[in-house]
């Protein structure tokens, strides 16, 4: 499993409310997703920064899911360029399968 940390902002346009629409309206086009075992939307108040994370079943498809073209989306949709991170998943705990 690989995991994957994008942070997003600040920007002068992000706020809780365009980090929140981003989520509903791009949320469902993760569900059932290949290779993508869970995604998480977040907003970060005090550093007014999006952070979505994401586990992977394998390094190969998480790769393969950050283009470039990706990137430009995640441009238009927040108004701000993401830092992506890959990292190795340790464990995963997962209590609650199924709850949003």
């Amino acid at each position: 499993m690989i995991g994957v940390i994008v942070t997003i902002g600040p920007g002068d346009d992000l706020d809780r409310e365009r980090a929140n629409a981003v989520a509903q309206q791009e949320g469902p086009k993760f569900e059932g997703m290949a290779g993508l075992q869970s995604k998480v939307f977040m907003w970060d108040d005090e550093a007014r920064m999006v952070t979505n994370t994401y586990v992977w079943d394998s390094e190969e498809a998480a790769r393969a899911f950050f283009t470039p073209e990706l990137k430009a989306k995640v441009i238009e949709l927040y108004g701000v360029e993401p830092n992506v991170r890959f990292a190795e998943v340790s464990a995963l705990i997962d209590n609650k399968v199924g709850v949003a």
